[in-house]
């Protein structure tokens, strides 16, 4: 679980200086090795760059450990990688989006940033960055080419929806802050919900921040949604579970070569410890996500509802090198507090996918049966042996086939239904209240305007269509109008496993009356 700076390479003079003193078969193997690199460098049909030649013999060391969480960052990946884990970076403030064969465009606009205050709007598209079109460039390309030092500047033009004319503006790049917590919402029968989607460096602070929020406005459970989120900061796990748990309770070993087994154990502040909590994960909760879950489920702290995470239950160590490349490197196995490992074994496929060694079906209760099992501080059986095993397994909903059917037929023209449904809702949100409902009127002007650019709606798909787009805008217009907790709001009932944990905690007051419930309503279910 550390994250220690190692500092002291291994240089050749010491490899050397210690070469007679090694055994044969060692020392064979470093013959072999400056034999190959010899050869390469001078006998190689094509010159190789300075330096080259070494960088491809560390990555094909790294490479050959079969460790798909192990890898050699170049100076521009080290800055990407530390990018995404400390949730800052100097830009503009816009999450971007890009669908096949379309330029890039705007998914999101962060509060408090250059873009936000520009005026930059959710489906507006770049066109042009400093006078140079982006034309067929790719969204890392984009992404590259907008982040910069703090107080450097950069033009974008941008197309818009409705708009005739380029939009042209000027930033001068800030630090933005990513948040771990995009917003909370306060729904039904009281039923706090904060959406963790990362840990980045405010995770921790975040989520006090909106508890304590929560708290004031009344709500009588919590719901921490922790799908999707791939984990982060380990610190930042350590401290989020700390937020629910008791002073010194234990939150996570690891177990490392060479080294004493460490244990992480809760440390203040503790602003959570009493409200009824459900945990949601799923399949893409990860690493220092399922620290948490883990636990929390072990110390009975809170429900888990969802479907099996992801299993990663291995730490990794950043050292710097040389260069400014940094090496990531597995260096030890974590276990939550009642003993569980929750590592599954994968390999790492070429196209960049994770193929389990060994694949299951974790939501069956055979084979749950086959997993280790472990006790929770109150005698609840929970699994190891292959990511954290949810205490009421809830799938989420799939489309009808018609509705997928129809999204396919229309896949090749998304570009076109994303932009025509953005524009539309930034319409529409003018003149809308908090209660408002989708006139058929609405869905129907918005099926015109997409025959006008180009997409048809066969019939055979009108009925799925009118309820997919009717959805969408409906979602939009809301968050536009009046932001994210909004938009969940209308989105709840569509949410499958996010209706199952409010509606669990609806029916307790305390954390053991949830578990009671949880295990009655499993019953019921089995019956």
């Amino acid at each position: 679980m550390r994250t220690a700076a190692v500092t002291t390479l291994l240089l050749v003079p010491i490899v050397a200086g210690g070469f007679l003193l090694q055994a044969p078969a060692t020392r064979t193997s470093a013959r072999l090795f400056d034999q190959v690199r010899t050869l390469v460098e001078t006998r190689y049909v094509d010159t190789l760059k300075d330096g080259a030649i070494f960088e491809k013999a560390a990555r094909g060391m790294v490479r050959e450990l079969n460790d798909p969480y192990s890898e050699l960052l170049t100076p521009k990946e080290s800055d990407t990688f530390n990018r995404s884990t400390n949730g800052r970076y100097g830009g503009t403030g816009m999450l971007l989006e890009q669908q096949t064969g379309a330029d890039v465009s705007v998914q999101r606009v962060f509060p408090n940033t250059p873009a936000a205050e520009a005026g930059v709007q959710e489906g507006d598209r770049i066109i042009a960055i400093d006078s140079v079109s982006t034309r067929g460039w790719e969204i890392d390309k984009v992404s590259e080419k907008l982040r910069g030092n703090p107080g450097s500047q950069v033009a974008v033009t941008y197309s818009r929806p409705g708009v005739t004319e380029p939009i042209k503006l000027r930033f001068t790049r800030a630090i933005v802050k990513i948040p771990a917590v995009a917003f909370t919402g306060l729904y039904d029968h009281n039923i706090g919900y904060i959406p963790l989607q990362t840990f980045n460096e405010n995770a921790a602070e975040e989520v006090a921040v909106a508890v304590e929020k929560l708290e004031q406005q009344g709500a009588k459970g919590v719901v921490l949604d922790m799908r999707d989120n791939g984990g982060g900061i380990v610190d930042q796990a350590l401290a989020v579970s700390g937020l629910f748990l008791q002073e010194g309770q234990e939150i996570v070993s690891v177990r490392a070569r060479n080294s004493p087994t460490e244990v992480a154990r809760a440390r203040g502040p503790h602003i959570g410890t009493n409200i009824p909590l459900v945990v949601l994960v799923d399949g893409s909760s990860a690493s220092a996500t399922e620290i948490v879950a883990g636990a929390l489920q072990d110390h009975d702290r809170a429900l888990i509802v969802g479907t099996t995470s992801f299993g990663k239950g291995l730490v990794q160590s950043v050292f710097p090198l040389d260069g400014g490349y940094f090496l990531k490197m597995t260096t030890g196995k974590w276990y939550t507090p009642s003993g569980r490992s929750i590592h599954r074994e994968r390999k790492l496929m070429p196209d960049g996918r994770f193929v389990e060694t060994h694949p299951d079906s974790l939501e069956t209760d055979s084979a749950r049966k086959t997993k280790p099992a472990f006790r929770s501080d109150e005698g609840r059986t929970v699994y190891g042996g292959g990511g954290i095993t949810p205490d009421v397994i809830v799938t989420d909903d799939t489309l009808p086939t018609i509705e997928q059917q129809f999204l396919r037929a229309i896949a090749p023209k998304a570009q076109i239904v994303q932009s025509a449904l953005d524009s539309y809702a930034f319409e529409l949100k003018r003149g809308v209240s908090r209660d408002f409902k989708v006139a058929p009127e609405w869905t129907a002007e918005l099926t015109r305007r997409l025959a006008a650019r180009g997409v048809t709606i066969e019939a055979r798909f009108e009925s799925a269509a009118t309820r997919l787009l009717t959805r969408e805008l409906e979602t939009r217009v809301a968050r536009m109008a009046f932001g994210d907790a909004a938009a969940k709001g209308r989105d709840l009932r569509s949410d499958r496993q996010l209706m199952k944990a409010m509606e669990l905690l609806e029916k307790a007051a305390t954390q053991r009356e949830l578990f009671t419930v949880a295990h009655s309503n499993l019953a019921t279910a089995r019956r």
